[in-house]
């Protein structure tokens, strides 16, 4: 008699201790499907805060290389105009220098490279939040449908996840030629 209580005792507790572990591993599971969604929802706000501000730093860029080259042309050429007061040569020419000096090397393809691979980092941190938050949501489901986690995952509630799919503004890329004009 003593043995048979031992051993019902001893399966009870077996069964109890799988009960706790496949609950622990569904509710893990569970809590990682929504950290792969936070941690996208957060890259598709890095994405749409970032790209806009990034053009918007090129344009201006661009704005201020193109002035600045208008400027030096201008100087180039009105060397013999009388209309060019020698004080507004010196401003202009003082001007000049200290933006040579403070950007030495004026080239917009470099900004223009910057934000192409600030678009391609943004991308690809995008890609791989999906591809774990599909990973995550693989793993859960087939815990909950895999004996014998299938009946403790029905037994305290769990359900299979359904896919999140993008909205389709989510889908929509950046356009960065609209963003551009």
């Amino acid at each position: 008699m003593t043995n048979l209580f031992i051993s019902l005792v001893v399966c009870i507790v077996l069964v109890l201790v799988m009960l706790i572990i496949t609950f622990n591993k569904l509710s893990v599971k569970k809590n990682q499907i929504s950290n792969a969604i936070s941690s996208l929802d957060a890259l598709f706000i890095k994405r749409t805060d970032l790209i806009p501000n990034l053009i918007s730093v090129v344009k201006k860029y661009v704005n201020y290389e193109k002035e600045t080259l208008e400027a030096i042309t201008k100087l180039r050429t009105s060397n013999g105009n009388d209309y060019l007061k020698d004080d507004q040569t010196t401003k202009l020419m003082k001007s000049l220098m200290i933006n040579v000096e403070n950007y030495p090397e004026l080239k917009a393809n470099t900004q223009f490279t910057n934000l192409q691979y600030s678009f391609n980092e943004c991308e690809e941190q995008i890609a791989a939040g999906r591809r774990f938050l599909s990973s995550s949501i693989t793993d859960y489901n087939d815990q909950v449908v895999v004996f014998p986690s299938n009946i403790i995952a029905g037994l305290f509630g769990f359900k299979i996840h359904q896919w999140e799919f993008a909205t389709e503004k989510q889908r929509e890329n950046v356009d960065a030629e609209t963003l551009m004009n």
